[in-house]
């Protein structure tokens, strides 16, 4: 249970990192007005936000897929493991929309979404085995 934990505290954390690689590297940035700096970019920064953006939208519906299989008893060790792959997905999906492979950035995304909806098929199922 600590796994899918860690998985949740490393899928909060992935938004941040993807702002990170926004604005990496990058002389003249400056902290006063970074949302319209980062409005203004292209190329791998302006994917890197994008990704950011993308994370935060994703990070609700992942946390509470593991609180509720948790909550209604689905093993443990699933829903570690699905988070796991999940994270694993996620981070594919950001290497992927950053270098503009889209391609492979919609099958990782797919790939995360249908793992979240497993961990919700599961609370489902197993609140209707109780």
């Amino acid at each position: 249970m600590l796994i899918s934990y860690g998985a949740v505290l490393a899928a909060g954390i992935m938004p941040v990192v993807c702002a990170g690689i926004a604005k990496s590297g990058f002389k003249g940035y400056g902290n006063s007005d970074p949302r319209a700096w980062l409005a203004r970019q292209t190329g791998f920064r302006a994917r890197a936000n994008a990704a950011q953006a993308n994370c935060f939208e994703a990070f609700p519906f992942f946390a509470v897929g593991v609180i509720l299989a948790l909550l209604t008893g689905v093993d443990p060790a699933t829903v570690d493991a699905l988070a796991l792959f999940f994270v694993a997905a996620r981070v594919a999906y950001v290497f992927f929309y950053v270098t503009d492979k889209a391609k492979w950035r919609t099958m990782v995304w797919s790939a995360a979404y249908l793992t979240v909806i497993a961990l919700f098929a599961l609370a489902m199922l197993n609140l209707q085995m109780d």
